[in-house]
């Protein structure tokens, strides 16, 4: 154990070194990171389409590279997932992440080189644990397991070479031999396709294991925790992993799933970490203990642009540096990487919370919004009224949606919520007047619309049964760790198919 111990200390400040040089030195790491990305995809076909051996500047590679969406880089990932290479990164393809595609129906599949999976996605998980015993200096984590549950993995019918699967799973499928010894489930449960029969599986097979920390999408993790105290008859996972320090969660803000986190697992001083990772990369970690802001992780071989979001309906948007980013300022985010994805609208906002270092926290979505009325709410409103009237009544959300009631003939518009509690509020008048509240004291736009119903009527609040998320999820086919209830919507698709498939408490 010592020589283990050892080893795990020397990697630990190696890597810390790296990282504190990319927090003092962030527009030069960049430039770098920058100029290599160029240099090693000029001979693609996409290279040398838009001239990458002539882009000489920033400048240049505004003036000869367009911004793109998914729907842009389709054509030619299509035809990568049917056996081209070379064509928007030098090094061969085969595997592609599968995004459940929550702003439209279509599911997407983004490219994944070797280069992304070793420097960006493996990096993150070894820069997870550094931060984490760098910040804990007693920490056991690295003598026990690791529970992630994983997605799904399969051979897609565009060829017979290509393989498409959740990130997670295509992380876990290429994680080197020795690796498996400090993960749990074993890989044939882990990525195992239906959804149910897994986390019985997971549950059944890690109970007797030392879990020291666990990794997933808050949501789904939840059902893992709760069926798990099921079959043990336990009261808190504690109990069932005495040894369990941290969860490192993402995908969703972690606020309203807190104080449910600590209940079911009993520990007083159980560690949190957010992570901001996605299926094109791995972008931020929580690396303070004292709150929740992100580093923005610039050594990762994925170059980043920001879009200020007032600019994003412009036809030709003013697109600013990592250099020039303001504190407090929403933006969207692009990001050009190390598996062909350039000039990419990943579809995220952010904010900056400080410069040198440059953290950000999450703040929405630049589909996931509700701007019926010009009230231009985000998720990180939508996120701060829940947590707030929780508090005030007592409550604990499992999830939420929110979407506009238009505007009709004789009548005013509003916004129409459905949530479901782990525990309802004790006050179902006050927390949805604490929610409305907390929404015009974090958002001026919807406060002026809100004074005396004006634009806007005091929102409507459905509170719902309980697993009626899971439910209608399940009936979409919406199960697993990659797939997120959508927010916030500024059409009502989601809202009314939720309210159609379930009982109206």
């Amino acid at each position: 154990m010592e020589l283990l111990s050892s080893a795990i200390q020397w990697f630990t400040k190696r890597r810390m070194h790296q990282i504190d040089h990319f927090k003092q030195y962030p527009v030069d790491v960049q430039q770098q990171l920058f100029n290599d990305l160029l240099s090693t995809a000029k001979n693609t076909e996409f290279g040398k389409k838009y001239g990458f051996s002539d882009i000489k500047s920033l400048e240049d590679y505004h003036q000869n590279v367009p911004i793109s969406t998914y729907e842009d880089l389709y054509p030619y990932i299509e035809r990568m997932m049917n056996g081209e290479q070379n064509i928007l990164w030098p090094t061969k393809i085969s595997e592609f992440s599968k995004s459940s595609g929550t702003t439209n129906a279509r599911s997407k599949f983004i490219p994944v080189s070797k280069e992304a999976l070793e420097d960006c996605h493996y990096k993150a998980g070894k820069d997870l644990l550094t931060i984490y015993m760098n910040n804990h200096a007693s920490t056991m984590v690295m003598f026990g397991k690791s529970l992630g549950i994983g997605g799904t993995y399969q051979n897609h019918n565009f060829n017979s070479g290509t393989i498409s699967g959740d990130v997670s799973a295509i992380i876990m499928k290429n994680l080197p031999f020795w690796a498996e010894f400090m993960r749990a489930p074993e890989l044939e449960v882990a990525l195992m396709d239906e959804w149910e029969s897994k986390i019985e599986k997971i549950a059944d097979t890690t109970i007797d294991k030392n879990i020291t920390n666990i990794a997933g999408v808050p949501t789904w993790t939840l059902v893992l925790f709760e069926r798990i105290l099921e079959k043990t008859g336990k009261n808190t996972l504690i109990e069932v992993w005495p040894n369990l320090e941290v969860f490192f969660h993402g995908a969703v803000a972690f606020g309203p799933y807190r104080e449910t986190f600590k209940k079911l697992i009993g520990k007083d001083d159980m560690s949190f970490m957010d992570v901001y990772n996605a299926s094109e990369g791995f972008f931020g970690i929580q690396d303070t203990t004292n709150n929740d802001e992100l580093l923005l992780l610039l050594d990762y071989g994925v170059f980043y642009e920001f879009i200020p979001t007032e600019e994003l309906e412009n036809d030709h948007p003013n697109v600013v540096q990592l250099a020039d980013v303001e504190i407090g300022k929403n933006y969207a985010l692009l990001i050009t990487t190390n598996a062909g994805l350039w000039r990419y609208m990943i579809g995220d906002t952010v904010r900056f919370t400080s410069k040198y270092p440059y953290r950000i926290k999450i703040s929405g979505r630049t589909k996931h919004f509700i701007n019926a009325f010009g009230e231009e709410v985000v998720i990180e409103n939508a996120e701060e009224a829940i947590k707030s009237a929780s508090l005030a009544t007592n409550a604990e959300v499992r999830n939420f949606t929110a979407a506009p009631v238009y505007l009709e003939s004789g009548k005013k518009g509003g916004h129409e919520w459905a949530i479901e509690f782990k525990y309802p509020p004790n006050d179902r008048a006050l927390f949805i007047r604490t929610l409305d509240d907390k929404l015009r004291e974090v958002n001026s736009d919807y406060d002026a619309k809100r004074h005396k119903d004006l634009a806007l009527i005091a929102p409507k609040v459905h509170f719902l049964e309980r697993k009626a998320f899971y439910n209608w999820m399940k009936s979409r086919g919406k199960l697993g760790g990659q797939n997120k209830v959508p927010r916030l919507a500024n059409h009502r698709k989601y809202i009314d198919s939720l309210l159609a498939s379930i009982e109206i408490l």
